[in-house]
């Protein structure tokens, strides 16, 4: 016992990424998957494990061993309107994605509560503001930890439906193809929600976030001292924890779906509450239940992070005073992104637009997005003005480098089958 609650401490930053990056966009994602083409795309759930990998543990130790967030050795390195292009992209996906997060929450609660699904996106959107400004960092910290491992609920939920495990492991093995315009598009949203760019700018952040917190006294000025092997140690463990946690999740969620949705023929998953909804003659209660759940803890867990993970950006782009560890009035225009950010995605639940669309929407954006961010990460992690000596291995080299074709070709490959 004593060793699993040292472990659990040492989880952090990663771990909250990696769950985050399960959120309701990338739920309706693997969902989409699951329910058109059944297992087949359980392969790269576990393909693109690596790849977050080594981008998540680049950006992490960049902003461990610089005391800056992405967006800040962006702007000492990269031309100013490349960063205000970035900064645009990235705060623009990203409203998108918290209002369409916010649709599938709030239907997802109407489905167990009486009350109506533009009343509960309000009230939600009103509790996570005042969560992310008014407790303190630590306290945050503590709710995301918790509310990642509500993402159980996604493995429990799936070991209640009779599986073939003998397909489920060779499609998990066997990477299997549909040479049809409808799979790669999916499959472009697929990498492009599992290796989204907010969550390098995240990641970075909650990095520096976290050195503040064990080094500085509150209310004090303080100089952060350099990373010690350990923390770089901690942080390695934390990231890979976090990642395959992550691709875990995306993992049962495809399996849930493949055998329901797909096996009953329900191909086209239309809003999160269709695919709950029809999970509940096929695969009973309490699997209805544990995938609506999750679709609420999940999105309590990402908006907070998309909305921030904008902030910084902008913030540091700026030279504004940011950081969740700060109070409201020393951090106005931080918090102000992130207030303005929220408000306006909410318009998405009220204003009665597709979610589910507009969720898969952003899956293919971030898709356009990455392999730009995803060059930057490996340049800064190899320049010694940023990590000093600790620069990628080459192994780390050789993964990153993979993870901006792969991207790339996705890239480039959604403007020819859109």
């Amino acid at each position: 016992m004593h060793k699993l609650k040292k472990f659990w401490h040492r989880l952090g930053p990663g771990l909250i990424t990696g769950a985050s990056d399960d959120e309701p966009s990338a739920i309706a994602t693997y969902s989409i998957a699951g329910a058109k083409f059944g297992y087949r795309f359980l392969w790269v759930a576990l393909f693109s494990l690596p790849l977050m990998i080594a981008i998540q543990e680049m950006s992490a130790r960049i902003g461990r061993i610089s005391n800056r967030g992405l967006a800040g050795n962006m702007k000492k390195f990269y031309p100013r309107w490349l960063m205000f292009l970035i900064a645009a992209l990235i705060v623009g996906v990203n409203t998108i994605n918290v209002g369409a997060d916010m649709s599938g929450m709030s239907q997802a609660l109407a489905m167990i509560t009486p009350f109506p699904e533009k009343m509960t996106a309000v009230v939600m959107t009103i509790i996570i503001l005042i969560v992310t400004i008014f407790l303190s960092y630590q306290k945050i910290f503590t709710i995301f930890k918790w509310l990642a491992l509500s993402l159980f609920a996604y493995i429990f939920a799936t070991f209640t439906i009779h599986q073939n495990w003998l397909q489920v492991f060779y499609h998990a093995l066997v990477p299997n193809f549909v040479f049809n315009k409808e799979f790669f598009v999916v499959l472009t949203a697929f990498m492009g929600t599992t290796l989204s760019p907010y969550l390098y700018f995240w990641q970075a952040n909650q990095e520096v976030e976290e050195k503040i917190i064990e080094q500085c006294k509150p209310g004090q000025i303080c100089r952060l001292r350099p990373a010690t092997d350990d923390e770089l140690k901690t942080l390695k463990m934390d990231t890979r924890f976090g990642m395959i946690f992550s691709n875990i999740i995306t993992f049962f969620i495809i399996a849930l779906t493949a055998s329901t949705l797909f096996r009953a023929g329900f191909n086209n998953v239309e809003t999160l509450r269709d695919a709950a909804e029809a999970l509940k003659p096929l695969a009973g209660e309490y699997s209805y239940l544990l995938f609506t759940i999750g679709i609420i803890s999940s999105g309590f867990l990402a908006i907070p992070v998309l909305a921030g993970s904008a902030a910084y950006v902008v913030a540091e782009i700026f030279g504004w005073s940011e950081g969740l560890d700060k109070s409201f009035t020393k951090a106005k225009q931080f918090y102000g992104i992130i207030i303005v950010s929220a408000v306006i995605g909410l318009l998405i639940p009220l204003l009665g637009f597709h979610p589910v669309k507009a969720l898969f929407f952003t899956s293919i954006l971030y898709g356009i997005i990455a392999p730009i961010l995803i060059l930057m990460v490996i340049h800064m992690a190899n320049n010694k003005k940023v990590v000093g000596e600790r620069i990628n291995s080459r192994a780390l080299n050789i993964l990153g480098y993979l993870t901006f074709l792969i991207m790339a070709f996705f890239a480039v490959l959604i403007f020819f089958i859109l």
